[in-house]
């Protein structure tokens, strides 16, 4: 296995759940009475936490909804695409092999 191939390997799955996890995230924003701090909404909230705490202190909340969660799924599925879609730069250097 080559270091692009295991880069993609890892890549790969590691940006699925950082997706998976906020669009989680976003659904979790419509119910406000649920504690975050608690089993099983901290498995959520956690790992999604660091990116969107100084992401808040550029984008202010619209209409009182955090939109930081949106932001991030976009720039999550952006690299994603970028490094690993169909014409991405990994996928392309993989067929050079």
């Amino acid at each position: 296995m080559t270091g692009l191939n295991l880069s993609v390997w890892i890549l790969s799955p590691m940006l699925g759940i950082m997706i998976f996890l906020f669009i989680f995230r976003i659904i979790l924003t419509w119910y406000p009475q649920v504690d975050l701090n608690r089993l099983p909404f901290n498995l959520i909230a956690w790992p999604t936490e660091p990116f969107l705490v100084p992401l808040r202190k550029l984008v202010q909340p619209i209409g009182g909804v955090d939109i930081t969660p949106i932001i991030w799924v976009g720039i999550f599925s952006l690299i994603r695409e970028i490094l690993l879609g169909q014409q991405g730069l990994l996928t392309m250097m993989s067929r050079l092999n």
